[in-house]
């Protein structure tokens, strides 16, 4: 084999895991400042879903902001899932969804000792998660 075909193979290789684990991800800072105010302990259900008006439409906006910045490059731009990870369109906007998404949020995914989602509780505020869990509300009917 060549050395060059040696070489590409392992760029592949290298590349390939890669798209399984996120290794260093920084996770980007969201302002939340605009939006209702949730404390420290984890809330069950999503706070934010009987919210209206302009209230509401600030929170969607800073919840697809949110999501673009920390979420898109795993489970899809718009919330569109190119299979790598779950379609979080899907997670249904009641205390089921909101169970799953909590869970995953806080704890994260790590499978064989590589990380495929950190703790994102660890990098961004109970506001931004749920204001992200909201957006994918208000998009989930496009499905």
């Amino acid at each position: 084999m060549s050395s060059r075909k040696i070489l590409l193979s392992a760029l592949l290789m290298g590349a390939s895991f890669n798209l399984f684990a996120h290794g260093a991800v920084t996770p980007q800072s969201i302002d939340t400042s605009e939006l209702p105010q949730l404390g420290e302990d984890w809330l069950d259900e999503n706070p934010y879903r009987s919210e209206t008006g302009e209230t509401l439409t600030t929170i969607i906006q800073v919840g697809a902001s949110a999501y673009n910045q920390n979420c898109a490059r795993c489970h899809g731009l718009e919330g569109i899932s190119g299979g790598i990870a779950p379609d979080l369109r899907l997670l249904t906007p009641d205390f089921d969804g909101d169970e799953w998404y909590g869970y995953r949020v806080q704890n994260g995914a790590v499978r064989n000792g590589a990380v495929y989602m950190p703790k994102m509780t660890e990098h961004l505020s109970q506001e931004a998660l749920w204001s992200i869990k909201t957006w994918l509300e208000s998009i989930s009917e496009d499905i």
